[in-house]
């Protein structure tokens, strides 16, 4: 799954709606992943795990809790390609993300879930990339 293909499945299991917690998304995207195969899911958290560290950074995150941070991040990820890219030029926008407690948590379950239903076993491995708040070193350097 490369990028583009990650954000398609963001958008196609979206509906538009506002889901400030991410929560329908992240079953849309688990029963869609559920259905196979197992490759997809690998790859679909391997893209979530790059996209959350990209956004590891001192300019979005200082001062908030590493929870907080997060889910946080999880939910500009919710939020699509587009808003994502926006943040990403604009650190300022993070800040409505931050102030306005929308986390997305439920997002970050998703590759879990599906393992669990396409294998019947519990995930045991790492992403390349740790998404885990200040995990990313040249995010936080002065």
């Amino acid at each position: 799954m490369n990028e583009d293909s990650f954000w398609r499945l963001i958008e196609d299991c979206g509906d538009g709606a506002p889901d400030p917690e991410a929560d329908r998304l992240a079953l849309a995207l688990t029963a869609c992943l559920s259905a196979g195969p197992l490759a997809t899911v690998v790859a679909f958290a391997e893209q979530l795990a790059r996209m959350l560290y990209r956004l590891d950074r001192r300019e979005y995150g200082d001062g908030l809790s590493g929870d907080q941070f997060l889910y946080t991040r999880a939910a500009v990820v919710a939020a699509g390609r587009e808003e994502y890219g926006a943040v990403l030029q604009d650190p300022a926008r993070f800040v409505s993300y931050a102030t306005g407690l929308v986390w997305a948590e439920s997002l970050l379950y998703v590759p879990d879930r599906a393992y669990r239903h396409l294998t019947g076993k519990e995930w045991d491995r790492r992403t390349r990339y740790d998404y885990e708040s200040l995990s990313n070193i040249e995010g936080w350097r002065d």
